[in-house]
C-alpha cells in the first residue's frame, strides 16, 4: 500500500507535468495599514482589553499560541496576504509587548468592531471611526520621530509609505449580524446606507492624509456562521439549501452591492487612487458550497466547540473556556483536525479555511477591477 509521503509525491509530478506554470505577481507595496474586526485582529483586541485567548487559538501556527491574538488555530486571511506581498505579519497598534516594528505598517483592526461608532452596549470601543483616528495619531507620532534624526526609521514607516502603502478593510460583519439582535431584517436594510456614509467618512479622511491604494473586502454569508445559524436557524424553513439563514444571507448581499456601488463612486472620484473591491462572500460561499471538493468535512459545524453535531456550538460557552452548564462541568474543546473544518470557534474562521480564501483572493478574479490574470497554482492538499 502507498505511504502518504508517496501518494504526495505522485500528485506533486503530476501536477508539475500536467499545469502550466502560473506568473507571479510582484506586489510593490512597501507598508500595509489595516482597519477591521476579528477577521484580521492580529492582537489589537487582546492588548486593548487586556484579554487573554484559550491555548487552543493560535495552536496551528504560533508558538506559544497565546502570543497570536488571533481569533483562530492559526493564521489569519491578512497574514496569507502579507505573506504574498513578501511582508512581515502586521503588529497590533495598541500591541506594546515584544518590540514590534511598524516599518511594514500597522493593524488597527479589533475584535467586534462596528462601522458605526460604538455604544455603550458594545462589546469593543475600537469602531472604524476610532480606527481611523488611531491611524491618524499614528502617523503624525512618527513623522514627529522621524524629523527628530535619530533611528527611528529602522522601526518605523517612512514618510512615503504612508502615499505608497496599501490601505486594506474587512468591517461591516458585526453592523450587520449584531442588528439581528435588535431590529428587524426590514430595518436592517434601511440602515445600509447609515452604515456606508460613515464608512465613506473615514476613506475620505485617509484618502486626505495621502493614502492611495484601497483593498476593500466586503462582508461574507453572515448566515452560514455556526453562530447565527444555532441562533436564528431553528425552524428550517428560514435556513436555504447549504444550511445558512437566508434573512442574514439577504442582509449581507444587499450590504454588498451597495458597498459595491460605494467603490464604483470612489473610483471614479478619487482618479488618483487605485480603489479595489474584493468578493470575500462569493470565495467564502463557494467553499461553503463545495466544501468537500475544497478537502474539508464539515462548512458550518464548529471545530471548537460545545455540543457535539450538528453545530457543535452553544452560546453559553466559547472555544477553550470550562463551565459549569445544568450542574455539569464541560469544556469547549477542539476537533481532532482543524484542517477538516471551515469553521473554528462558530463565528470566525480555521486558518486552512483561511488559507483557501487567500489563495482565491489571489488568483484576482474575484476582485473589481482585477489587479491580476496570473497567479501561481495554490491547492490544499489533504492526507
Amino acid at each position: 500500500m502507498a505511504t502518504k509521503n508517496s501518494v504526495l509525491q505522485i500528485i506533486v509530478t503530476l501536477l508539475a507535468i500536467f499545469l502550466p506554470v502560473g506568473k507571479s505577481i510582484k506586489f510593490n507595496y512597501p507598508a500595509v495599514f489595516n482597519f477591521g474586526d476579528s477577521n484580521s485582529d492580529t492582537g489589537e483586541m487582546t492588548a486593548g482589553r487586556g484579554w487573554q485567548l484559550p491555548l487552543l487559538y493560535g495552536q496551528t501556527y504560533f508558538k506559544p499560541p497565546s502570543s497570536s491574538g488571533r481569533f483562530s488555530d492559526g493564521r489569519l486571511l491578512i497574514d496569507f496576504l502579507m505573506n504574498a506581498m513578501e511582508l512581515p505579519f502586521l503588529n497590533a497598534y495598541l500591541d506594546s509587548v515584544g518590540l514590534p516594528s511598524f516599518k511594514k505598517g500597522c493593524n488597527f483592526a479589533a475584535a467586534g468592531s462596528t462601522i458605526l461608532p460604538a455604544t455603550a452596549t458594545s462589546i469593543c470601543p475600537f469602531s472604524f471611526g476610532i480606527q481611523v483616528n488611531q491611524f491618524l495619531r499614528f502617523k503624525a507620532r512618527v513623522l514627529e520621530l522621524l524629523a527628530k534624526g535619530k533611528n527611528f526609521s529602522k522601526y518605523l514607516p517612512t514618510e512615503d509609505f504612508f502615499s505608497k502603502g496599501l490601505y486594506m478593510f474587512d468591517i461591516g460583519q458585526n453592523d450587520i449580524a449584531g442588528a439581528f439582535y435588535s431590529k428587524t431584517l426590514d430595518q436592517i436594510l434601511a440602515s445600509i446606507p447609515t452604515i456606508l456614509a460613515e464608512f465613506e467618512t473615514g476613506l475620505k479622511k485617509l484618502y486626505d492624509q495621502g493614502g492611495r491604494n484601497f483593498w476593500i473586502h466586503n462582508t461574507g454569508p453572515l448566515g452560514c456562521l455556526t453562530q447565527n445559524v444555532a441562533k436564528f436557524g431553528t425552524d428550517p424553513s428560514k435556513l436555504d439549501e447549504r444550511g445558512c439563514v437566508s434573512s442574514h444571507n439577504e442582509a449581507t448581499k444587499l450590504f454588498n452591492l451597495q458597498l459595491h456601488a460605494l467603490t464604483k463612486k470612489l473610483q471614479g472620484q478619487y482618479a488618483d487612487a487605485n480603489v479595489v473591491y474584493v468578493d470575500i462572500f462569493s470565495i467564502k460561499y463557494e467553499l461553503i458550497s463545495n466544501y468537500s471538493r475544497y478537502g474539508f468535512e464539515q462548512p458550518i459545524m464548529a471545530c471548537c466547540g460545545y455540543g457535539g453535531p450538528p453545530l457543535n456550538y452553544d452560546s453559553q460557552i466559547t472555544c477553550g473556556q470550562t463551565k459549569t452548564l445544568n450542574g455539569t462541568s464541560v469544556t469547549a474543546k477542539g476537533c481532532s483536525d482543524s484542517t477538516d473544518y471551515v469553521s473554528w470557534d462558530g463565528i470566525h474562521y480555521t486558518e486552512a479555511a483561511n488559507q483557501f480564501v487567500s489563495s482565491k483572493i489571489l488568483t484576482g478574479k474575484y476582485s473589481d477591477p482585477p489587479f491580476s490574470d496570473k497567479m501561481p497554482f495554490l491547492l490544499k492538499l489533504k492526507f
